[in-house]
């Protein structure tokens, strides 16, 4: 029979765990241990585990913000043991709560008065706030059916085949068919015309998206809204529009203010935006806003009184965090629109520096549009003799988290790399990242001798000429020419800095 060795008395009191007997004892996996171990034990082996995650600002995989200030941070760790579903007790927070879902509705032209509460929510992100937009859709449709004697066991959403899972999710859970556009070679959003196609009086709304997590393309919201306009006028319908704003709610009213994706539309009844995306707040939150409060079945909102007051609730959950909040509230005090728009023009030149350095290679189709989500969506020209998923798996081997996917089903033979430039991703790494895509190029055509003579010798010869057009020399390789490009770029900066 094997005994559990007691502590010593100097494990309790050695100040290095890796001196103590929990440096070589094995981590629990599946039961929780019978025994106790010290708080330092517990924190140096979590720690040390964790270490081999990667590095959040070099996953350029995700939309999510892994930064922000120190003064924010004090914020979150101040109010971390708030729960903010207790309302009564906590009315600062809640008053917080409301100030964001009515900046934020103002920002998206919602109709609200000057002192008017818009009517929103706080969500853990934007799938529960898109679970929450479409029940209200579904709900609102079910009542119009049933007052009209007409059945309504068989409601549709109208999508494209580019959505996010949470739409599938959605239309799953809650017993609604969903319509997709499909996607295809060239044209990578939901076409409007086609979307229009797909509705019928079944139809409990049209979702379109502000930023394709593919591409970070903008659809064509005010298109679909005049389509679908003078189709509800043609049927007496009175189908609506769901804006899908994750990535690119607080990316569209800053740099591109004349453009009309929101309230400004008739037909756009509701919209979500993630908040720990480009709201510049760490994971955990999201944002549902309604039109006006006709949008926003009555018979969905809870009221509850058991926490010692009366408090309206509409939310998939119950319990949640109040730090995620003040930290939205934070963010839109402290950056206000000037900074905000500031942080996006510079997301935005960044992903310009790492999209002209793919381009001047020549060795890749950019798939992502200039205007639109800061995100550079790329496609090897030649896929012959290595592809994406080779390229994706040896940038990790220098830090870089950057996926390789194929597009939707009608595109799927197209295979995308895809970077997201957040916040966070300064000038540098973006020079840096480019150099590194060049150089996992070289390496694999040092695999690949052969072909690379062969096959790419014109590639090879257009972008040299390219190079030498633009004033670079000695380009013997790839790799030598594009580190002259980033030299270059960077003696042009301390020109300007040093003038």
């Amino acid at each position: 029979m094997v005994f559990p060795k007691p502590p010593s008395e100097s494990d309790l009191f050695l100040h290095s765990n890796f001196a103590s007997r929990y440096a070589t004892d094995s981590l629990p996996r599946w039961c929780m241990p019978e025994n106790s171990m010290p708080k330092e034990a517990a924190y140096q082996n979590i720690h040390d585990e964790l270490q081999l995650d990667a590095i959040p600002k070099l996953n350029l995989a995700s939309f999510v913000t892994t930064s922000m200030e120190e003064e924010c941070n004090k914020l979150i760790m101040e109010s971390i043991n708030k729960n903010y579903v207790d309302m009564d007790e906590y009315p600062a927070t809640t008053d917080l709560h409301n100030r964001c879902v009515n900046m934020i509705a103002r920002l998206f032209h919602a109709e609200v008065g000057e002192n008017e509460n818009a009517i929103g929510a706080g969500t853990v992100g934007s799938s529960e706030a898109i679970m929450l937009a479409g029940l209200a859709f579904k709900k609102k449709w079910q009542n119009k059916r049933k007052a009209e004697g007409k059945p309504c066991d068989k409601p549709n959403l109208v999508t494209g085949s580019n959505v996010q899972v949470c739409w599938e999710k959605f239309a799953r859970y809650f017993e609604v068919e969903l319509r997709e556009v499909e996607v295809r070679e060239g044209y990578y959003v939901m076409d409007p015309a086609k979307a229009v196609e797909l509705v019928d009086e079944n139809t409990i709304c049209v979702a379109a998206i502000l930023g394709s997590t593919y591409n970070g393309e903008f659809e064509d919201v005010k298109l679909l809204n005049d389509l679908l306009l003078e189709k509800n006028k043609q049927t007496g319908w009175d189908t609506p529009i769901h804006v899908d704003a994750a990535s690119g709610g607080f990316i569209a009213p800053f740099l591109y203010p004349e453009l009309e994706w929101d309230f400004r539309l008739p037909l756009v009844k509701s919209i979500n935006v993630s908040g720990h995306k480009y709201g510049l707040v760490y994971a955990g939150i999201g944002w549902v806003i309604w039109r006006t409060k006709d949008d926003l079945p009555e018979d969905l909102v809870f009221h509850i009184n058991y926490l010692g007051a009366d408090q309206p609730t509409f939310t998939l959950n119950f319990s949640k965090g109040s730090s995620q909040i003040i930290a939205q509230y934070y963010q839109l005090i402290r950056l206000g629109q000037e900074g905000y728009r500031s942080i996006m023009e510079n997301c935005r030149e960044n992903a310009m520096v790492v999209k002209k350095h793919l381009e001047k290679s020549g060795r890749f189709h950019i798939l992502s549009k200039d205007n639109g989500v800061p995100v550079v969506a790329f496609s090897l020209k030649d896929r012959s003799e290595f592809d994406e998923y080779k390229i994706s798996e040896m940038l990790r081997r220098h830090g870089w988290i950057v996926p390789a996917y194929p597009m939707p089903p009608a595109a799927q033979h197209i295979n995308v790399l895809r970077v997201v430039i957040r916040a966070e991703f300064s000038r540098t790494l973006a020079e840096r990242l480019v150099f590194d895509i060049h150089n996992v190029l070289h390496e694999l055509e040092k695999e690949h001798p052969h072909k690379v003579i062969n096959n790419n010798n014109n590639n090879i010869k257009e972008e040299k000429k390219g190079l030498v057009d633009i004033g670079v020399k000695n380009t013997n390789t790839a790799l030598d020419a594009h580190r002259e490009i980033i030299a270059q770029e960077s003696n042009k900066r301390h020109k300007i800095m040093a003038a």
